[in-house]
């Protein structure tokens, strides 16, 4: 462990020095690069600094016990000690969590992909409802949020809503939210007032560019077909929605919102190649089928993870056991950040279970 977080300091140093060096300053593509790797690891070399200061630290107390005959001064010394090896037993934690296995696809952008499931028009109105969620969530974050393509419901809401997320780290946040997510509560049409229970599927899918699918012409299918639905006095009047299939796994994705063929083209080709990498992380997952214990449930869509129960103002995690009395302030967005941190602390001590053997 130690001789690899030395091995990081000595790339820090090398890399700033880098960025020093007027030749590559000159070069902003590869300035960048550099810049970005130094960013990386620069919390890893800042902890681990301050680890080495904190046992230099306790060995001169320990030295100034020994010496030291006044009482006073050697409680003094005695209080000093513990407070440093409780430091430094916290800056090694810290470290650990630094050297576990980083998932590479964290710094990605995701398309989000929300879909009605069992419940009719009350899940088309929940899905609504979700995505809005995640939408004030991303602007808290400063993400942003591009609809790539929307289908709505027959009393409003979505019955299949798609959407770009871009941001910072935006794919390490939100990856663990696929899966089932239940409402419980009064729908709007209900006269009795008996509370229904409905489901929508959230999937997510980190975004994949150019060089992490390779897709060949050959091996689609592009279909071109009038738009129908909502849309204004545009629909209908011309040829400008998009049906892609992908021949050798037959997913099929369709786009209209836009009014222009090119545009529907390219958003349909985006929403396809990112889930032509997800079934390819799916693929690899299953190889290694001893990685999968670190991971926070299985991530199949097919997994009710969180219930939304709106008489008792309830939301439940059921991945972490984790139930939260503040619903209207988490469908607002506020308070989804504590779900998702507790989230990424669950997955963060498992991974640390697998790798060292230890608790978080």
């Amino acid at each position: 462990m130690f001789d690899k977080l030395d091995a990081l300091e000595q790339r820090f140093l090398e890399l700033t020095e880098m960025m020093g060096d007027s030749v590559i300053a000159s070069n902003p593509t590869k300035f960048t690069e550099i810049a970005k790797e130094r960013a990386r690891i620069e919390a890893t070399v800042a902890t681990y600094r301050e680890y080495r200061q904190t046992v230099s630290e306790i060995e001169g107390a320990r030295h100034i016990l020994e010496d030291e005959v006044d009482d006073e001064l050697r409680s003094m010394a005695k209080e000093e000690i513990r407070g440093l090896e409780k430091l430094r037993d916290d800056l090694y934690q810290q470290l650990l969590v630094h050297l576990l296995p980083q998932d590479p696809l964290d710094d990605k952008n995701v398309i989000l992909e929300i879909r009605a499931g069992t419940g009719g028009d009350e899940a088309s109105l929940f899905a609504a409802d979700l995505f809005r969620m995640y939408c004030r969530y991303a602007e808290s974050l400063k993400w942003k949020v591009e609809v790539l393509s929307h289908h709505e419901g027959t009393v409003g809401g979505f019955k299949e809503v798609i959407a770009l997320v871009s941001g910072e780290r935006v794919y390490s946040q939100l990856k663990q939210e696929s899966g089932v997510h239940r409402v419980q509560r009064v729908p709007v049409t209900e006269s009795q007032g008996r509370i229904h229970t409905s489901a929508c599927t959230v999937a997510v899918l980190p975004e994949a560019e150019d060089v992490d699918i390779d897709i060949q012409e050959k091996d689609l299918r592009i279909d071109i077909y009038r738009s129908s639905g909502a849309g204004g006095q545009h629909v209908n009047t011309t040829d400008s929605a998009i049906r892609i299939t992908h021949i050798p796994t037959g997913l099929i994705v369709t786009c209209q919102d836009e009014r222009s063929q090119h545009k529907n083209k390219a958003k349909a080709m985006k929403i396809l190649r990112s889930r032509l990498l997800e079934l390819e992380i799916e693929r690899a997952a299953n190889e290694r089928s001893a990685e999968r214990k670190t991971m926070v449930g299985t991530g199949d869509r097919s997994e009710r993870i969180r219930t939304y129960n709106y008489p008792q103002n309830r939301v439940t995690d059921h991945r972490v056991d984790l139930t939260l009395h503040k619903l209207e302030m988490i469908m607002e967005g506020d308070g989804l950040g504590e779900i998702v941190q507790a989230l990424m602390a669950h997955r963060q001590a498992e991974s640390m279970k697998e790798n060292f053997g230890l608790g978080a």
